[in-house]
């Protein structure tokens, strides 16, 4: 079996970070998000994975992730050159995937869940598909299934004004070959897209077998700022292990909780309270890091209170005299403060970016 994890798209509820960099490596816990679902695929012994990147961002995507050696797997990059829909993307892997069968796994997606045991159930049962879902309070907001008492998909219904179900599309999905047959059936939707939706619902209408499982676990999309910061607390929560203090901790420091301190990393006169991760060769002096917070690495912080918050590697913050809450700060980004209390704020900001001053 192989992999398709799709991390093309234009990331545009994540921008400004976007205009920059690919939103599948923003951090969750100082570890890009893609590389979690490379790790899950892994786990689940599928090592020969496609990855769909788009021409802006697929350079960027490449030289970070790389052969794919680091994680066991052996990776292949396909270039989508424009976003027209999920099962487009499947149709322009079709050299990669030839006639095999597939996970697809949305690269800005985490679930909680490992694969194992969905691959081994869509194996046994010789599927077309498996589709995996996940109760939410608001279907109207999600594409949903209706499902029988077996398990077998009847319908799919995208944002539905009045719900079959509460069981919203998780984005993991496993494919025969088949699939490849019904996305040649079908036509761009409203929006101009292949939508993988009406492919599964083509399956469905010809007959083919279609499942569905629920998740037990949590399921996150991180497109979101407020997304991705509850991914990284869920993250930080669960699986950050035992204070792992590398760094220099001067006397006036007091570290409390599961803290990562990354190698050459220096504490002065700073009160950290975890679950926290800092990474390497950062230097905080003066200050307050609260719990569910993610420091990259190469980051300056002086007199500074954070809190719930993402520093992406290489940005500095200083003389910032309320505290930083919610937040999500961009690579090698600086913020300061005149020496002065200022009479006035001053801002360069990018397109799309929201702030609210508390």
């Amino acid at each position: 079996m192989k992999a398709l994890i799709l991390s093309g798209g234009k990331g545009t509820r994540l921008r400004p970070l976007t205009y920059t960099g690919a939103k599948q490596l923003v951090p969750v816990a100082n570890k890009p998000i893609l590389w979690y679902g490379i790790e899950s695929l892994v786990a689940a012994g599928i090592t020969d994975i496609g990855i769909i990147v788009s021409p802006e961002t697929g350079g960027e995507i490449e030289a970070k992730t790389g052969s794919g050696a680091q994680f066991g797997a052996q990776i292949t990059y396909i270039r989508q050159d424009s976003p027209d829909g999920l099962a487009h993307a499947v149709k322009i892997a079709r050299p990669f995937l030839q006639d095999q069968p597939f996970v697809m796994y949305l690269g800005d997606n985490l679930i909680q869940d490992g694969l194992s045991e969905f691959v081994q159930t869509f194996t046994a049962k010789a599927l077309d598909a498996l589709i995996l879902l996940k109760p939410v309070p608001n279907p109207t907001a999600f594409g949903v299934a209706e499902v029988d008492d077996d398990g077998r998909v009847l319908r799919l219904v995208e944002k539905p004004p009045d719900p079959p179900s509460n069981l919203a599309l998780v984005g993991v999905y496993l494919f025969s070959a088949q699939v490849q047959a019904a996305i040649d059936q079908i036509q761009p939707s409203a929006r101009g897209e292949l939508e993988i939706t009406d492919a599964i619902q083509q399956l469905i209408d010809s007959q083919q077998t279609v499942e569905a499982q629920t998740l037990g676990g949590w399921c996150l999309d991180t497109g979101k700022k407020d997304d991705l910061l509850e991914a990284n607390r869920i993250i930080l929560d669960e699986y950050l292990g035992p204070a792992q203090l590398k760094g220099e901790i001067d006397a006036a420091s007091q570290v409390s909780g599961r803290v990562t301190l990354g190698a050459g990393s220096t504490l002065v006169n700073c009160t950290v309270r975890g679950p926290v991760i800092i990474g390497e060769n950062c230097r905080l002096e003066n200050c307050f890091v609260g719990a569910y917070s993610s420091i990259g690495s190469n980051v300056t912080l002086t007199d500074v209170e954070i809190d719930h918050s993402v520093v992406l590697q290489g940005a500095t913050i200083v003389g910032i005299n309320q505290r930083i809450v919610d937040s999500l700060i961009g690579q090698r980004a600086r913020l300061t403060t005149a020496p002065q209390r200022p009479k006035a704020l001053r801002f360069l900001v990018g397109d799309d970016s929201q702030i609210e001053l508390a």
